[in-house]
């Protein structure tokens, strides 16, 4: 995983995709373990893997992003190698209030890479071009 989280944080998600990997379920004690170090983004991130909201946007160039669809029907803009996501509550709650390591987004992101239920889109350098600059205007 990414070196942004903590060393628990990283082992918990190693074990979710062990467990996953070998059971096709995650335990009940990981799943306790996800909800003790991800507080309230744990059941809603898991909600988010189980209706299969995140999509790997992958480039020619190698260049990658993952959009998650939230509950509330706005595609989020995510980015695993720094941990950023660009819902409000991640700007918030992770960024000004240091209230949480990370938001619903995020964690489904990791959690699906885990679980191996990302959907898969390749675009052309222009389009993930497109889908960057887009997001920097809905912020501006």
């Amino acid at each position: 995983m990414e070196s942004t989280l903590s060393a628990a944080a990283e082992e918990l998600l190693k074990e979710i995709k062990k467990a996953f990997q070998e059971t096709s379920h995650v335990p009940d004690d990981l799943l306790l373990g996800l909800k003790f170090i991800f507080g309230s983004s744990a059941v809603p991130a898991l909600d988010l893997v189980d209706q299969r909201s995140v999509t790997r946007v992958t480039s020619p160039s190698g260049r990658t992003a993952y959009q998650v669809l939230g509950s509330s029907g706005k595609l989020y803009t995510c980015y695993s190698s720094c941990h950023f996501c660009t819902c409000p509550a991640f700007g918030f709650t992770v960024l000004q209030k240091s209230e949480s390591l990370l938001c619903k987004h995020i964690l489904a992101v990791y959690l699906s890479r885990a679980m191996g239920a990302c959907q898969e889109l390749t675009v052309s350098e222009e389009q993930l071009t497109s889908i960057l600059l887009a997001e920097e205007e809905d912020e501006g």
